[in-house]
């Protein structure tokens, strides 16, 4: 089962982390030399679409793999170990990722215009960013690259 779910886990963090890159690489590029925000609102609502199944699956799976590692969830915090380690700061990511997401759902997005167009990609850079954390210290709880 762990095997099941760490392939689920890494194929969901593929069109997580996937997904963002092309955003910030390829696609936001464009739109801040043109201000295409219509583009920007395209891309985000048909990557929403996997992008964030994508997310609730590597949560779902990242809780049970980290249970599976380490039962006791009191330690998930502790960084006492190579384990804890890692799980507290995929956790952190995660928190960081969520506070980012309601930022720009609730105060970025509802009113983006070329004024705060920006700010938008600044979080978005930011996520990408994250992203890419996220997959390295994944790697790392098996690789040690950390």
């Amino acid at each position: 089962m762990h095997t099941f779910f760490l392939v689920l886990h890494v194929l969901a963090a593929t069109v997580w982390t996937g997904g963002h890159l092309i955003l910030a690489i390829v696609v936001l590029p464009k739109i801040l030399k043109t201000k295409n925000i219509k583009a920007l609102t395209e891309f985000e609502e048909n990557f929403e679409k996997i992008g964030i199944p994508a997310l609730i699956i590597q949560v779902i799976t990242g809780i049970y793999l980290a249970y599976s590692l380490l039962p006791n969830i009191s330690e998930w915090f502790s960084f006492s170990n190579h384990i804890s380690t890692h799980v507290g700061i995929k956790l952190l990511l995660l928190i960081i990722t969520i506070i980012l997401a309601l930022h720009a759902r609730f105060k970025l997005i509802p009113n983006l215009s070329e004024k705060n167009l920006n700010a938008l990609a600044a979080h978005i850079f930011m996520v990408a960013l994250v992203s890419v954390l996220f997959v390295v210290a994944g790697l790392s709880v098996r690789l040690m690259i950390f």
